[in-house]
């Protein structure tokens, strides 16, 4: 962890929300339990891409909502929502999420992320040409950094979400001295049985079926979060058009 933000900071209130969403994105399969997202507004993109509603989001699932493009590594069109968490969470049991910068306030927040974790079980997944791709487990931090622009009301709901980082950065730390083992294998084997996925950890908390999420509504905290927030504003970002 890089960062210790102050608890009403502007980086910490938008570290809690975006971890809040991220963690019902993860497991909780029933949109209307999603608390964090204005519904009819919601859509959700990545390097530009075309928005994606939620639905989309829970079917595929967080993993191949944020992956969209396949690679020699990895694909999104060969793994589910069930076997995507799988590869993933056996190769890192705990992938950690930081604020590092927040440029502007509302109506749009934009910042700078970081996503960590330690590669504690080989990587096992299906790439672009439906090969098996073996990585073997080397114990180092693997860490990834992106920007986000996010759209809220004044309930702090997110509305739009648009990300942008590379995705191959992660995957290049994953192996970075080249040792992969491939493997064709037939089509009937590129989407693994389905695995638990009701309890998993989310960077240093542990999230099970039943667990509460933060609620981002109704309370006075939310009225000091949006005045806070609005202390910044978007003329302070540099990755926003400015008229």
């Amino acid at each position: 962890k890089e960062m210790n933000h102050e608890a009403t900071s502007l980086p910490s209130l938008v570290q809690n929300l975006v971890k809040n969403w991220e963690i019902e994105a993860s497991f909780k399969q029933n949109l209307a339990d999603w608390r964090t997202v204005d519904h009819p507004n919601y859509t959700f993109a990545i390097n530009g891409g075309p928005p994606q509603s939620a639905e989309h989001m829970l079917k595929v699932g967080t993993y191949n909502a944020i992956i969209t493009e396949p690679n020699e590594f990895y694909s999104p069109r060969t793994s589910d929502f069930a076997s995507s968490h799988k590869t993933f969470k056996r190769m890192m049991p705990t992938f950690a999420w930081e604020v590092t910068e927040v440029y502007s306030g509302p109506p749009q927040v934009a910042f700078r992320w970081r996503h960590w974790g330690e590669m504690k079980n080989d990587y096992v997944g299906f790439n672009d040409k439906g090969e098996k791709v073996t990585v073997p487990a080397h114990g180092k931090t693997i860490s990834i950094q992106g920007v986000t622009v996010a759209t809220v009301n004044d309930m702090v709901q997110l509305q739009k979400v648009e990300t942008w980082f590379d995705p191959l950065d992660m995957f290049r730390q994953v192996a970075p001295n080249g040792i992969v083992n491939k493997e064709v294998v037939g089509s009937e084997a590129m989407v693994e049985p389905k695995a638990d996925v009701q309890g998993a950890y989310f960077g240093d908390l542990h999230i099970g079926p039943g667990d509460a999420v933060a609620s981002t509504k109704s309370s006075d905290d939310t009225k000091r979060a949006y005045e806070e927030m609005g202390a910044h504003r978007a003329t302070d970002c540099p990755f926003l058009n400015k008229e």
